[in-house]
């Protein structure tokens, strides 16, 4: 019998964008002065409590901070980057967060992602950007046997279903 792995949606989080010169050090202090952490290399996630500072692209990060601080988080970024070529934008309406917990929550993703999900491909501290079946998303995972998963809002309900499908007890292989 397989393991039971839990989905939710998760409560709003604050994410803002950061796109410029991923290698300029006054982009990167923006972004560490904002959320505390350390800059992620590519492919990689800082997490802290609510706090998050996330590899995205080859020019773009993105903040996860608590929905109260962005306002003032997008005011410190536009000052610091007032004279660089940069985008400071707020995206906190325009995603969602989802939670996958349980010991066969790789399984449960592997069946929607093309993403080696092996621990040895895929661990802690690590982001992608991919597709779920037909939809565009990222995900890493906080802690073992936990993802979390952003998508766009357009396409929250399909994504549960999505989720929910894929995790549904007797349905999830033991594979990894």
């Amino acid at each position: 019998m397989s393991e039971t792995v839990q989905v939710a949606r998760l409560n709003s989080r604050g994410m803002i964008t950061l796109k410029g010169d991923l290698a300029d050090q006054d982009f990167q202090d923006v972004a560490v002065k904002i959320t505390g952490l350390s800059f992620p290399s590519q492919r990689e996630i800082r997490l802290s409590g609510e706090m998050g500072l996330a590899w995205m692209a080859a020019d773009e990060v993105l903040l996860m901070l608590p929905v109260e601080d962005v306002s003032a988080a997008i005011e410190t970024a536009d000052e610091m980057l007032r004279r660089a070529p940069a985008v400071v934008a707020n995206v906190t309406d325009a995603r969602v967060l989802f939670s996958l917990k349980g010991k066969r929550s790789r399984e449960v993703l592997a069946k929607l992602a093309p993403v080696d999900l092996s621990r040895e491909a895929f661990q802690p501290g690590q982001i992608r950007r991919t597709r779920l079946a037909q939809v565009a998303a990222a995900f890493w995972m906080p802690q073992e046997a936990q993802f979390e998963i952003m998508c766009f809002r357009s396409v929250a309900d399909y994504v549960t279903e999505l989720l929910e499908m894929s995790a549904a007890p007797g349905t999830v292989p033991e594979y990894f």
